[in-house]
């Protein structure tokens, strides 16, 4: 007998398993709309405290601390995630948030595509 009655994942649709075909993993750096999205800093502190930039509107949270701070990132928004380069730590961030429920994308390239693709930045 099927279980009919498992919870709508990430997406919020009733797709039975962890990958939603209707929402990618990542974003495409030039389509990244910081005021369409949360948008979540997850350079590692090292890395975050080198640099003097950060998109408009980002909050930097740690990825090694992750634990502390997942409980408090909202369901119902769209997240968009970066760390440097969009590579391991953007990918071990998303898919922590999905296990959550949470909808979550990262920038392909990270912070260094979204510059080169002529995304606005801020200083910190």
């Amino acid at each position: 007998m099927e279980d009919t009655n498992q919870a709508p994942k990430r997406c919020g649709c009733a797709n039975p398993t962890d990958k939603c075909p209707d929402l990618p993993r990542s974003i495409h750096p030039a389509k990244v709309k910081p005021d369409h999205a949360l948008v979540l800093d997850v350079r590692r502190a090292a890395d975050f405290a080198a640099s003097h930039e950060i998109i408009p509107g980002a909050f930097w949270k740690d990825p090694e601390k992750i634990d502390a701070w997942i409980g408090a990132v909202p369901r119902t928004h769209n997240v968009v995630i970066y760390c440097v380069r969009g590579g391991s730590v953007s990918n071990s961030v998303v898919d922590r948030l999905h296990a959550e429920g949470i909808k979550a994308r990262f920038i392909e390239g990270g912070l260094e595509a979204y510059k080169a693709a002529g995304g606005e930045l801020d200083s910190k």
